[in-house]
């Protein structure tokens, strides 16, 4: 970390049905390395004042260390930019990336400030308590994407455009990507890179699609073109149809109190307990999560890790996000293991055969289970040339994904 780093930031909130943030409290860099987090006393005195997440940031005065094993409060962490958006700032800083580049060189307080305001979730940081600047940049689809282009090259970021890119990237995630406006929808505009070695923005979006017609909720997506590279259009749904409202959202790393490196312990059983416990309607719940497993083994997307699931926070109780990011992943062999263990045993192994005899944990009956399974994979094979057309895969490349990634034999059999 540069000795240049800010010690403080504030951070801002959208409450639940307001279009307006209001300052919550103070984010401080501790010389320990940890930054804890203090609530300000007007923000206590608010009667309609929720606690940013829950246990890990209760309501009360004092400072608020992180949880055991992390630096940063997990629920700040999920409104920073991510690897991405790390090494868009970073650019933006050093002028171009080299091989010797390292995110790690500047501090969560300065990604967390120089990022974007127009972030994931309901919440933004400001060097100020008092006064509220939103940080944006306007910029075209082509801009960006040739942006993103020059940044994963290696190359200079021109001034205007690398202004425009930091302020688009306050979002999660290794790929390319920015979060844009196209009238009144908020986006997310997901790029393809020079080193992809298939379709991955379009077999992304032939995922949501299949997902859709499986029975799982998922935001609009659509395949579009710019600069000759496919760009993939993600709906955003942590905002509403209401002007300037945000809705707050946790990831499911964060809901299980872990960091980034004790991420791959996460597991869906984990996440079984937590909805039997704090999420509205846990039967619905659970069931639905049965559901997107179900999917993930299907579609053959392997990196369904805890990043890659999120609940709302109203303050109260915890609801399951449409589903998102579910891209099938390069396939080298027969056999494939989902990033997160669904069975009781451990088990991850991505069958069918094997998710149908972990119903119990999802409170689901034999029958109920099999029921679910029978019409994701109907849904699937049935919808596969429409959804593999919305998606604007050519014939070749839908044929390559179909028994290799999408219904693999290893999955269903």
């Amino acid at each position: 970390m540069t000795t240049s780093e800010p010690r403080e930031a504030y951070v801002w909130i959208w409450l639940p049905g307001a279009t307006d943030p209001v300052v919550a409290g103070l984010l401080e860099a501790q010389s320990n390395g940890i930054v804890t987090f203090t609530y300000g006393r007007s923000y206590l005195n608010r009667s309609d004042a929720i606690a940013l997440y829950l246990p890990e940031l209760p309501l009360r005065p004092g400072r608020i260390e992180p949880l055991p094993g992390l630096s940063l409060p997990s629920a700040i962490r999920d409104a920073g930019p991510d690897s991405w958006g790390q090494r868009v700032i970073l650019a933006r800083r050093t002028g171009h990336l080299t091989r010797h580049s390292d995110t790690g060189d500047l501090g969560p307080l300065t990604y967390l400030l120089e990022s974007g305001s127009n972030r994931i979730g309901a919440l933004d940081f400001q060097s100020r308590p008092d006064v509220y600047v939103h940080r944006g940049g306007e910029a075209t689809l082509d801009q960006l994407v040739s942006a993103a282009q020059a940044l994963d090259a290696g190359e200079a970021l021109p001034e205007e455009l690398g202004e425009a890119l930091v302020r688009g990237t306050s979002i999660g995630g290794a790929r390319p990507k920015a979060l844009i406006s196209d009238g009144k929808r908020h986006l997310v505009a997901k790029f393809s890179s020079a080193s992809d070695t298939y379709p991955v923005v379009k077999a992304e979006a032939l995922g949501m699609l299949l997902a859709r017609a499986a029975g799982v909720r998922v935001p609009n997506v659509d395949v579009t073109r710019s600069l000759g590279r496919d760009v993939l259009l993600v709906e955003r749904f942590d905002r509403t149809t209401m002007a300037g409202e945000r809705r707050q959202m946790v990831s499911v790393l964060t809901i299980l109190g872990l960091d980034e490196m004790m991420g791959r312990y996460a597991t869906y059983t984990d996440v079984a307990d937590v909805v039997r416990a704090r999420f509205s309607d846990p039967a619905g719940t659970l069931a639905e999560l049965f559901r997107r497993i179900a999917v993930n083994i299907c579609i053959g997307n392997t990196d369904d890790h805890a990043r890659n699931h999120a609940a709302f926070w109203d303050g109260h109780t915890l609801a399951l996000t449409p589903a998102y990011d579910l891209c099938p992943q390069p396939r080298s062999g027969r056999e494939a293991n989902q990033a997160m263990a669904f069975g009781p045993n451990g088990q991850r192994a991505a069958r069918l055969t094997l998710l149908l005899e972990s119903a119990p944990t999802y409170l689901l009956s034999q029958r109920a289970a099999r029921n679910i399974l029978d019409e994701v994979v109907n849904g699937i094979r049935n919808s596969y040339r429409d959804c593999a057309d919305q998606a604007r895969l050519t014939t070749e490349e839908a044929s390559r994904l179909m028994g290799r990634q999408i219904l693999n034999p290893y999955a269903i059999e």
